[in-house]
């Protein structure tokens, strides 16, 4: 005798309603951590094997490094006088480094590097600037040592930039671009620009002020996880150190041979003592054109 098996009844697509909705939801949320560390592990991975070289520091010392002889020297020494004048006044030592591009590195990032290799600004104080321009790139980067991000914000940087510097660099005008760039940061530094930071103190403190936290954790687990630098090859760096976490983190409040330097037109006077020896720690913004 022959047992017929029990037929399942057919199946029915669920009909319209929560639970599909649901389930794509659960299942983003599931792995969005996974996907924002894969973005992260690209991210620093980027940043970790760099090709762009930072030159070493100039044995004049001044305001302009055009690499690429971008300017005309006129417009060159009249920057480069302006920006001397405003530090011997002021003690703030503004840089401008002019370069083909960054050859794949993040320019905060480059500025950050940059700005503590040569010194930037006294030690006392902290008090650097260096603004960092990627002709082929078409990215501007302003770089702040620590003892102006106070001032200076990277909300203000990001205005400056996206204000008064990128719409001359539009119409083809660095040197514009620049030198109203270096009347903006002057006028925010003596304090005769002010920027609005108020929130509605109902709802708390925006979201994006948790993202340098969350970022710096994030780095945190990945240098954890890490075992050893890059097995011994060449390259200006080998993995990150806990100062390149402090970057890192910072710039989530905004982000071998490579580039050459070759050319390039110094030329005029230069900071009286030099630069002082001043600290960065990833504060600024950039943008693009």
């Amino acid at each position: 005798m022959r047992f017929q098996k029990d037929k399942k009844p057919p199946l029915t697509p669920p009909k319209e309603g929560n639970s599909v909705t649901c389930t794509g939801a659960l299942s983003f949320l599931k792995s969005f951590p996974q996907k924002l560390l894969a973005v992260f592990l690209i991210f620093v991975s980027c940043l970790a094997y760099g090709q762009f070289e930072i030159p070493p520091k100039p044995s004049l010392q001044t305001s302009v490094y055009d690499y690429v002889n971008l300017l005309p020297e006129g417009q060159k020494k009249a920057l480069e006088q302006k920006l001397i004048r405003y530090s011997d006044s002021t003690s703030t030592q503004i840089v401008m480094a002019i370069i083909a591009s960054t050859e794949g590195e993040n320019i905060n990032y480059l500025g950050a590097q940059w700005g503590q290799k040569w010194g930037i600004g006294q030690s006392r104080k902290d008090n650097g600037i260096l603004v960092i321009l990627a002709r082929d790139d078409r990215k501007i980067a302003i770089n702040t040592g620590y003892g102006v991000e106070g001032s200076l914000t990277d909300a203000m940087s990001r205005r400056i930039i996206q204000n008064i510097i990128i719409p001359e660099f539009k119409k083809g005008d660095y040197y514009q671009g620049l030198n109203l760039g270096a009347d903006a940061i002057f006028q925010v530094l003596n304090g005769e620009f002010k920027e609005d930071r108020t929130f509605d103190e109902t709802k708390g403190p925006p979201l994006s002020s948790f993202l340098p936290f969350l970022i710096f954790l994030i780095i945190l687990f990945i240098l954890w996880s890490r075992k050893g630098g890059n097995n011994g090859r060449g390259g200006r760096r080998r993995g990150l150190s806990p100062w390149d976490v402090i970057i890192l983190s910072n710039m989530g409040r905004s982000g071998s041979s490579g580039g050459g330097f070759s050319g390039g037109n110094f030329g005029g006077g230069g900071f009286g003592g030099g630069f002082g020896g001043g600290g960065f720690g990833g504060g600024g913004a950039s943008g693009g054109w």
